[in-house]
């Protein structure tokens, strides 16, 4: 079968094509075919080196794919032959809070999904929602998991509450039409005019252009009546910004990392904002489990930007790193 494998640090370069041999499903573990993938920050980061969780060597790329389960070992119980599924990131994760010995991920210290067919524990087998297709189910695992958990992990959102996200990035648009979906009021910053109508097609209540007011935090304060958001889901790495964006005792779901040179945060933002700051370590399969029940009752779609075929998967890769995509890439089989 063919599958590609990168090690980390190697860049785009690493990305490489190879053809192994096919996998089997043993004990309680289930034979997927998969469709289809889509691509996160985190595939550029285990490319560049810079992921910080542990990589294997040749590691097959991507946590994200959904596919179809052509076979199932003894002991399954989760699911069968012909659902249609994706995996949790984090297979070893079922609930409640994030330990170490819970961290090995799909797509970094364990293979990934970026082959023509994988081997999965049943106990990382989710099913996609029944309206999706294979490419959108395959949108799921990472981004949508993450601005889930954003949103809802730790104190969850209420109608009414103003939720900030930044950018127009898969786990921003998640976060967007889930924030949306719970009656919440979105912001939304932009640097382009062309995005800035898509977003406000999508339900955003206002768009902040950040080119022209770099300081789209005092923007953000100004739309709420000075009070500030109450929930700010951090993916542009200017945690000092949303912490000036953010009500007192509100919360900045932190995704990413910290803008290069940014190392430090005056302590004097931190102790004016009064706020939380909670690192968002993607999330647990109840985490995924839950949102596909909200997207399946709310018809929900993820948004797309574009889809490559498996075959052109490093021209997907170097799509989605150099032209700032508006939603998910997608490659599919």
């Amino acid at each position: 079968m063919k599958c590609y494998q990168a090690n980390s640090g190697r860049g785009l370069s690493g990305l490489v094509l190879r053809e192994i041999e096919e996998p089997r499903a043993g004990y309680r573990q289930v034979l997927v075919s998969v469709r289809a993938n889509s691509l996160n920050f985190r595939e550029l980061s285990i490319l560049r080196g810079t992921y910080p969780l542990p990589v294997k060597a040749d590691v097959i790329m991507c946590s994200d794919g959904a596919g179809e389960v052509i076979a199932v070992g003894q002991g399954v119980s989760r699911a069968k032959v012909g659902d249609r599924v994706a995996a949790a990131m984090f297979p070893r994760w079922i609930d409640g809070p994030i330990a170490w010995e819970y961290a090995p991920q799909i797509g970094g210290s364990l293979d990934g999904m970026l082959s023509e067919l994988v081997v999965l524990d049943e106990d990382a087998v989710v099913h996609i929602p029944a309206h999706f297709s294979f490419e959108e189910g395959a949108t799921l695992p990472c981004a949508a998991v993450t601005a889930w958990n954003a949103l809802v992990g730790d104190r969850p959102l209420r109608a009414g509450d103003t939720v900030l996200t930044l950018g127009s990035g898969g786990v921003s648009l998640f976060a967007l039409q889930f924030a949306k979906m719970f009656g919440a009021s979105v912001i939304a910053t932009t640097s382009s005019s062309e995005k800035a109508k898509r977003l406000l097609d999508l339900g955003v209540d206002h768009v902040i252009d950040y080119k022209q007011r770099p300081d789209w935090h005092a923007v953000a304060r100004e739309l709420t009546g000075g009070r500030g958001v109450d929930l700010v889901v951090e993916v542009g790495g200017s945690l000092d910004q949303s912490l000036k964006a953010v009500k007192l005792d509100g919360q900045v779901a932190f995704v990413g990392q910290l803008q290069q040179g940014q190392s430090i945060i005056d302590i004097n933002v931190i102790y004016t904002a009064v706020a939380t700051v909670r690192v968002i370590f993607a999330g647990n399969r109840a985490h995924f489990v839950a949102m596909n029940r909200a997207i399946t009752s709310n018809k929900l779609h993820p948004v797309i930007d574009r889809v490559f075929d498996f075959g052109d998967a490093p021209a997907a890769f170097r799509y989605y790193d150099e032209m700032r995509p508006f939603g998910k890439v997608v490659i599919r089989r």
